[in-house]
């Protein structure tokens, strides 16, 4: 039998599950408990939570402000790496877990904790991506994962337990879907979305305007780009927390970043997950604008190359590994010239990119030009044509003079 830890720092957000998992561990185990909060955009009302949390049996709480780490060391580099999971996902919740699970490992070892405790459910991403970060950062550290191992199988069970031992929660038998929230995004999964049939509830999203009845007139923004991270939108210089919250703001106004996808989560199951991103998909769009004219062809393609790579690696939570920070180098290379200004327009649910400048450019109106130029001379296509196409020609000829590819469907 596992010895039990003598101090536990759960990830704690006041609601129901954490709250029964702070009293339920305590009781469990006879461990100190100390709760941690991080605040990485959730908007969710923290004061009070200390209270609440003394109160359900933790010895002591810590709430962290992480969402100034969040954006720099996290959001910003999976912007620049064009990091998005099965062509839609743009990664909003899989981001947030690294550095909330960082943090978690330096309060254990500020505390002199011996393990840690997370409310991630046995079926989801988030145990994993926890959990790597966990064995990453801290291996001596032992980990709790309740969900996997409590008797309850469900909130009905949970609401029960918190009424027999009087502890504060608001949760009822009532929940059409759950809510996770940072800077980057807003994400709704489970109750009436589970059935991929059915239409997310018109009232459900929180951060967009339903694009029909978002403005009739499209507003147009700049954003300015150095080595590839954003530094100012409209001229004025704006980086961090306040380029999320301004974005965010002005592109749900026209109810950009909306998304409703099933996905393959890492464990084996498909999930389906509606989302808003709207500061995200702005960034992506303004960046990936930059990168054209700013980056050599060999060297986008091979970090284009990359991309679902690094997409799943974020996504099934192995941000802190070798292979991770490997890409990520790579990513940082191809950055270096990345620096311009995009100008968009955002217009009932789109993002248009209408133009694109950068003193780095490699974009040249002499060589592109369809009128007579002095320094593009046509005639040489011709060779370069000729050498191309020798592979195909010869192998048209070993087959019989013509290519043989996938033969058509008669049936």
């Amino acid at each position: 039998m596992q010895k039990a830890p003598k101090k536990i720092v759960v990830a704690y957000s006041g609601g129901l599950d954490t709250s029964v998992m702070v009293h339920w561990l305590k009781r469990e185990y006879g461990s100190e408990i100390v709760a941690y909060c991080a605040d990485v955009g959730q908007a969710e009302e923290l004061h009070g939570l200390r209270e609440k949390a003394l109160a359900t049996g933790a010895s002591e709480v810590f709430i962290e402000d992480l969402r100034e780490e969040l954006v720099g060391e996290f959001l910003l580099p999976a912007i620049q790496a064009g990091a998005v999971y099965e062509r839609q996902y743009l990664l909003g919740t899989a981001l947030a877990r690294p550095v909330i699970a960082r943090r978690q490992v330096e309060i254990a070892r500020r505390t002199g904790a011996d393990a840690v405790a997370h409310g991630a459910t046995g079926k989801g991403n988030d145990q994993v991506r926890f959990e790597l970060a966990f064995a990453a950062l801290a291996p001596e550290l032992t980990v709790l994962a309740p969900w996997r191992t409590w008797p309850f199988r469900g909130r009905s069970e949970l609401i029960a337990y918190a009424k027999e031992y009087a502890i504060p929660v608001s949760a009822t038998l009532e929940k059409p879907y759950s809510i996770d929230r940072n800077l980057m995004h807003c994400s709704f999964e489970g109750g009436v979305l589970e059935d991929p049939w059915a239409a997310p509830p018109p009232d459900m999203r929180l951060l967009t305007a339903d694009p029909k009845t978002a403005p009739e007139t499209g507003e147009v923004l700049t954003i300015e780009f150095a080595a590839g991270l954003p530094v100012a939108v409209d001229g004025l210089r704006l980086q961090g927390v306040a380029l999320f919250e301004t974005l965010n703001a002005r592109a749900g106004k026209h109810g950009v970043g909306r998304i409703d996808l099933v996905e393959n989560r890492y464990v084996g199951i498909k999930s389906r997950g509606v989302y808003e991103t709207p500061a995200g998909t702005v960034l992506h769009a303004a960046h990936r604008a930059l990168e054209t004219i700013t980056m050599d062809r060999e060297a986008m393609q091979l970090k284009d190359s990359l991309q679902t790579r690094i997409a799943g690696l974020i996504y099934n939570g192995f941000w802190f590994s070798p292979e991770f920070a490997a890409v990520m180098a790579l990513v940082q290379a191809t950055q270096k010239n990345v620096t311009g200004t995009v100008r968009l327009e955002l217009y009932k649910g789109g993002v248009q990119v209408l133009g694109r400048k950068s003193p780095l450019s490699l974009f040249s109106p002499a060589l592109a030009t369809f009128e007579k130029d002095e320094v593009y001379d046509q005639s040489k296509a011709t060779g370069f044509i000729e050498l191309t196409a020798l592979r195909l020609k010869s192998g048209a000829q070993l087959q019989g003079g013509t290519f043989h590819g996938v033969p058509p469907d008669h049936h």
